[in-house]
């Protein structure tokens, strides 16, 4: 039997199921947007506010109120910013392209990561995973090409959220322990909301229709977006206690199950389906992310190795 500190089956399947439920946030958003006529700024406001009013009980509850003072305060607002503003491209893609599509387009990220930690950090990244890389970077052009004549600058939003969530994973390691992952989804609520509100009245002064500010039109919308928050709030603390429970390398791939659930989500609701052309590029960038992963998990078993003889 597997110990509690240490469970890599548990682990699995605990990630499967909230990669395949995490694509729900977004479907509602693309709802909220296409049937409510909400803008993206305003579903991405409230998805941190909701956010913040469901994780900020619990935090007071387990902690008390000496739980919000962290101790990297600075870092893990920013961390709520940078992630407000990859939400708010991510919702405005997801407004006007399929979801597959922005999915697929936005699952360039950890080879976006990969290069900044080989830029910045030092990492060594040899030809293979670069050549892994380039390759990842052509699938996503597959999918972008028929998506940027329809929907012109709108179809790179989801590369540029994928960059932004990248640096939002690089402060996640420049935080490490220092806070409890609770206390870091507190903050970010707080920072995301903060961002999103300076957002909604920049809207307003500018007209942008993307990001007017709205009340919800029924009870229906009023409760998706209470749902959307919850979903944000706590499948993300989910997925902290998944890789407390396994190693990176074997969870990695289970983010790819995200796809699986846009699809099924964007057929189901929306009538979408991927062309054949697209779902080359869907696998193309599977195949490379799944490389890269491989080879970093063989390295690290190789220098596992080294380190014991």
């Amino acid at each position: 039997m597997h110990s509690s500190a240490s469970d890599p089956v548990r682990g699995m399947a605990l990630m499967a199921g909230c990669m395949l439920v995490l694509p729900l946030m977004d479907a509602i958003a693309k709802y909220m947007a296409t049937f409510e006529a909400m803008s993206p700024g305003q579903i991405t406001f409230y998805r941190f506010f909701f956010q913040l009013l469901s994780t900020l009980p619990l935090l007071l509850w387990l902690n008390g109120s000496g739980a919000l003072k962290a101790n990297r305060p600075w870092l893990n607002l920013l961390r709520g910013v940078i992630h407000g503003a990859a939400s708010l491209m991510f919702f405005v893609a997801v407004k006007y392209m399929p979801l597959a599509d922005v999915f697929a387009i936005y699952f360039v990220e950890p080879f976006i990561l990969t290069a900044l930690s080989a830029l910045f950090l030092g990492e060594r990244v040899g030809w293979r995973r670069w050549l892994a890389i380039a390759v990842g970077f052509a699938g996503a052009m597959i999918v972008i090409q028929p998506s940027y004549a329809i929907f012109g600058v709108k179809a790179l939003l989801p590369i540029a959220c994928a960059f932004l969530f990248a640096l939002y994973m690089f402060l996640n390691r420049a935080i490490g322990e220092a806070d409890s992952p609770m206390t870091m989804q507190t903050m970010a609520g707080i920072g995301g909301t903060v961002f999103m509100s300076a957002a909604l009245i920049a809207g307003t002064v500018t007209g942008d229709a993307d990001l007017a500010p709205a009340l919800p039109a029924s009870l229906l919308g009023l409760a998706l977006l209470v749902l959307l928050g919850t979903i944000s709030g706590h499948i993300h603390l989910l997925v902290v206690r998944a890789f407390r429970l396994a190693p990176l390398s074997v969870l990695a791939p289970f983010q790819y199950f995200e796809i699986i659930a846009a699809v099924a989500l964007g057929y189901l609701l929306f009538d979408e389906f991927p062309t054949p052309s697209k779902w080359l590029g869907i696998l193309i960038i599977v195949g490379s992310g799944l490389f890269i992963l491989w080879r970093e998990h063989r390295q690290s078993r190789a220098t596992m190795a080294v380190e014991r003889s």
